[in-house]
């Protein structure tokens, strides 16, 4: 059985997080993760204060176990700030603060309500900054993740930050969608993964089961980076990329941003029908590389339980495959 240091930290059986994804998370699909022994967490960026408190609630009534709350702290206001801490989520969850956000008297606070505190990073200087701050963990996101991440890869991310942060444990993220990806990150340094696409193919995820296909015949050669959701939603993400699927809107628009601020209502009313209506062409599918990993929708208790299972058989039989064993010694 695999047991890390953010096993003991969080109080869970296996070292596998889902991510805080503000529009692809729900409370069933937290319930489900932390139920299976990894640790749910459910992004509440952009949201009221009642709806952070909502949230809580039914995350609260589906599982006993821990789960955590996560802020975009660049676009979170003092009113978010403290829904989210009062709402006491064992794992205070953070990410994409600005270069100008102190974050020690936030993690103090989060600290304050008996919280763990978790921030994403994509550098190893947002990393030691975090670790100053008072951060218990890191996660360290590669490129290769879906939805917001930054320009470097995770394999060289990853043991980067390890080495940075010692002795505060590193998850890595970023690419990982099965068992070979948690035994890689652990032999990286890091002490558990944190997985987005994966988790939003299973029954689980709020995406339509169009989307969820979507990411099925994705062979993740067909994502790419943009800002171009940010700018048809007017947000501007501080040293962030979207990584999306390469549909038709995505296809339509780029380069003509311009164009796109100049219709930009109009625009995002388009993604957020096509959403409603599961047109996978004419909306923003926010996903990874390692779609080309996932082939088929499965429950996420199966994910998470399936993923540590593969990881604890490589980590233990491959070794042998490729280590030959020490020659004997001569004789004298």
């Amino acid at each position: 059985m695999l047991n890390t240091r953010v096993c003991d930290l969080f109080g869970i059986r296996h070292p596998v997080l889902l991510g805080g994804m503000a529009s692809g998370t729900t409370p069933q699909l937290v319930a489900a993760v932390s139920n299976a022994g990894g640790l749910g967490i459910h992004g509440v960026g952009g949201r009221s204060p009642t709806e952070v408190q909502s949230i809580a609630g039914s995350v609260r009534e589906a599982t006993q176990c821990p789960f955590g709350l996560n802020l975009l702290l660049f676009m979170a206001g003092e009113d978010a700030i403290q829904a989210t801490l009062e709402a006491r989520a064992p794992v205070f969850s953070t990410a994409w603060p600005t270069a100008e956000q102190d974050l020690a008297p936030l993690f103090a606070r989060a600290h304050a309500t008996g919280a763990r505190v978790v921030h994403m990073v994509s550098t190893v200087h947002e990393a030691r900054r975090a670790v100053a701050a008072g951060a218990d963990a890191i996660v360290a996101q590669g490129s290769e993740g879906g939805g917001h991440v930054g320009v470097m890869g995770t394999f060289v991310l990853v043991p980067m930050v390890v080495r940075a942060v010692a002795p505060v444990p590193v998850i890595a993220a970023g690419g990982i969608a099965d068992g070979a990806g948690l035994a890689a990150a652990l032999m990286l340094g890091a002490d558990g993964v944190l997985l987005g696409t994966r988790l939003l193919a299973t029954p689980e995820s709020p995406l339509p089961e169009s989307y969820r296909q979507a990411i099925c015949r994705s062979d993740g050669h067909d994502t790419l980076l943009t800002e171009l959701p940010d700018v048809v939603a007017g947000s501007v993400w501080p040293g962030a990329y979207a990584r999306v699927l390469r549909t038709g809107f995505i296809q339509k628009w780029l380069g003509r941003e311009g164009e796109v601020r100049a219709n930009r209502a109009e625009l995002n009313r388009q993604l957020q029908r096509a959403r409603e209506e599961g047109d996978v062409d004419n909306g923003a599918l926010l996903i990874g590389q390692d779609a080309g990993l996932i082939d088929r929708i499965r429950p996420a208790a199966s994910v998470v339980e399936d993923i540590v299972s593969e990881a604890e058989h490589l980590l233990t039989t491959r070794p042998a495959r490729v280590v030959s064993p020490a020659a004997p010694a001569p004789l004298p």
